[in-house]
């Protein structure tokens, strides 16, 4: 038996995600070398987010291509994180590394859109950032350019909590086109 409350959250817990974006970002053909020859299985790299913040990554392995992208999907929903948005952009550039892959972003002024690559661009619009300055530095591997990605915008300082920190205000952190306003 169900109350209503418990109901209620189920309803929008339901909805919560029915609106969001997936994308299958890279496949790739893997074989396994057995005795009769060789087995060959798939990689889906999935990105999963909800243009509010939260966005999240999985990878899904199956022996055909729509069961490893249902794989993946289910992993980035297990794994969605809140990053911080600052008016569309971000709040401060950052240099994030996973393993050999280095990725650069930095905010950018309004108007100017998604200056991003492919494993970048599906993680920061998923995320629901719309102004931001990007460069995929080291190794090309899109599996590692999408985790560093993530790594760097889940690692952002919230500029409130920066200003207290440091005891200035906001106004005097926020870029100069001013996108803390726009909140």
């Amino acid at each position: 038996m169900i109350r209503r409350g418990q109901e209620n959250r189920l309803i929008s817990r339901e909805r919560a995600i029915e609106e969001l974006d997936e994308r299958v970002v890279h496949i790739t053909r893997v074989s396994k070398v057995v005795k009769g020859g060789r087995r060959f299985g798939f990689r889906a790299l999935v990105v999963v987010g909800d243009h509010r913040g939260s966005v999240g990554i999985g990878v899904g392995k199956a022996r055909e291509v729509p069961e490893a992208i249902r794989k993946g999907m289910e992993k980035a929903k297990k794994s969605m994180v809140h990053v911080t948005v600052v008016g569309g952009t971000i709040p401060h550039p950052v240099v994030a590394k996973f393993r050999a892959a280095q990725v650069l972003l930095k905010p950018a002024s309004p108007g100017t859109g998604v200056i991003a690559g492919g494993g970048v661009r599906a993680v920061v619009e998923a995320a629901g950032i719309q102004d931001i300055l990007s460069k995929s530095l080291g190794s090309p591997n899109v599996l590692n350019v999408v985790k560093a990605t993530l790594k760097g915008l889940v690692g952002m300082k919230d500029i409130k909590e920066e200003a207290l920190r440091r005891g200035k205000t906001v106004e005097e952190l926020s870029p100069p086109w001013g996108a803390v306003h726009e909140q």
